[in-house]
């Protein structure tokens, strides 16, 4: 391809037209010194905020653990009482006396219900 089917060529004048709009919006010299320096305190500024940002969440997390441990054991608590009381009656809410017909245990009464030996 010679240079007048280049200067011709609709694509190939574009592509020329944008390098040169790309060169003339580069910078013509890099960042100055106290700019560059500035940046780079603005950006180690940052890094520390935030290391010690997640450091103090760290630490409040940690600190929150035997809180949320009691509140969780609590519900476990609740949550066997209530499957409990499901399967047979409320025999783990009231120690060992369970409600049963005569209001005393039953001799062969086990934690799952109650059972009776056919005679």
């Amino acid at each position: 391809m010679n240079d007048q089917d280049r200067q011709r060529n609709a694509a190939w004048q574009a592509a020329h037209q944008w390098k040169e709009r790309a060169r003339q919006a580069r910078p013509r010299q890099g960042m100055s010194g106290p700019r560059l320096v500035l940046t780079w305190l603005m950006f180690g500024v940052l890094m520390i905020v935030g290391t010690i940002l997640g450091l103090f969440f760290l630490l409040v997390g940690w600190a929150m653990l035997p809180f949320l441990r009691h509140r969780m054991k609590k519900r476990m608590e609740q949550m066997r009482a209530q499957q409990a009381e499901d399967i047979g009656g409320s025999y783990y809410q009231h120690g060992s006396q369970s409600r049963s017909s005569g209001g005393h245990l039953e001799e062969h009464e086990v934690l799952e219900g109650e059972y009776r030996e056919k005679k």
